[in-house]
């Protein structure tokens, strides 16, 4: 799958297409800066100004707004860097995904052995497609830290140390709290939060050792914004944001590791089998995203070699602020967005209580890695 380069993202015209232009034109200091100087320092320009004085002033308001923007986000991409650059050899660099056989992961992992990296997809579920031999499947359930460590010993032994390490893998099971057993919710939990953990624990110490590596954590616009039915899922999600966060804080002031790099991602609704039926009635601010287009922008940032953060569609951006607004409007927007109502996700899973250790653990009893929201 190659990388998608049109003018129009796959989704087509959508908010995101317009806030790429905002970007580009009137928050674009680059384009501003000229403009005002020519309004300055030149006859014509002077003269222009004279003539539309209130087009001048609004040029210089932007211009400021566009340098502060310019500002803020450069001193934002050094704090998260801890000031210090690092560098990726990419025939070296050995990349984890975990829930890679398929969905989101599988695009991921079919980007990065385009690019010619080394790959290890951490699944119970077995490939869905087919690959070269820079790709490595590791059949391992990600909801035991036994099993993850002895997987981890055998990559160690077989292909290397892991560089990058993407917790791709999550579930959902779209019952309220009330329907949900304990099963349902402790799977949701030890699937999309507590794997993160077990992979950390597994991968991150060599990391720190050699100062050098990156920490990917595939959130969810549900992390801001918890709806009827997705109420675990929700949580898991706000957990593994924390988890994130927690995770960042902890490398650069506890490890010392300040090369070390994290990336959160939120993707909003994704066009894969788990979420099907989900309808989240934003269609041009949000529109329903494909798994490539989540990949991809996923690529691109472990790619930069640096720390960040990935939010498809970029609109979803906004939902963090819904908290600072009273509780009559945020209430009410939780209320209302009912978009599991028709939801009809598919589910591999018919025995979420089977222990990690079962002898006789089969497709029906065992982890399977679903796509992500």
């Amino acid at each position: 799958m190659p990388f998608h380069r049109g003018l129009l993202p796959r989704e087509g015209l959508c908010m995101d297409v317009v806030l790429r232009l905002i970007r580009l034109t009137a928050l674009n200091p680059s384009l501003l800066l000229p403009l005002v100087l020519l309004a300055r320092y030149t006859k014509q320009g002077q003269d222009l100004s004279i003539l539309h004085p209130d087009a001048n002033k609004r040029l210089h308001t932007l211009t400021y707004l566009a340098l502060a923007r310019f500002v803020s986000n450069w001193f934002s991409d050094k704090v998260r860097n801890n000031w210090v650059d690092d560098k990726y050899d990419w025939s070296k660099e050995i990349v984890v995904v975990t829930g890679g056989a398929g969905g989101i992961g599988g695009e991921i992992v079919k980007l990065f052995e385009e690019k010619g990296v080394t790959v290890v997809v951490l699944d119970v579920q077995p490939m869905s497609f087919s690959h070269g031999s820079r790709v490595h499947h590791f059949n391992c359930d990600l909801r035991s830290p036994q099993a993850v460590n002895a997987t981890a010993d055998q990559i160690r032994a077989q292909i290397g140390h892991p560089t990058i390490v993407i917790n791709n893998a999550g579930v959902a099971r779209g019952k309220t709290v009330l329907e949900a057993d304990p099963a349902d919710i402790r799977f949701t939990f030890d699937v999309n939060t507590f794997a993160p953990f077990w992979t950390a624990q597994a991968f991150l110490p060599h990391m720190v050792e050699k100062n050098h590596g990156m920490i990917v954590t595939v959130s969810s616009y549900a992390a801001w914004l918890t709806i009827s039915n997705m109420v675990d899922y929700g949580a898991s999600k706000a957990a593994s944001l924390a988890f994130h966060e927690g995770i960042t804080a902890e490398i650069a002031t506890k490890y010392k590791a300040n090369k070390v790099r994290t990336v959160v991602v939120h993707p909003g609704h994704t066009r894969t089998p788990l979420f099907q039926g989900y309808d989240q009635k934003t269609g041009f601010l949000m529109p329903e995203q494909f798994p490539e287009s989540i990949a991809q922008a996923v690529v691109e940032k472990v790619l930069s070699g640096t720390s960040g953060s990935v939010i498809l569609p970029e609109a979803g951006g906004l939902l963090p602020g819904l908290r600072a607004f009273p509780d009559w409007y945020q209430l009410r927007v939780r209320a209302k967005a009912q978009y599991m109502d028709k939801w009809k996700g598919r589910q591999v899973i018919s025995d979420v209580n089977a222990t990690y250790d079962k002898e006789d653990a089969s497709e029906s009893t065992v982890l399977v890695s679903e796509e992500k929201q």
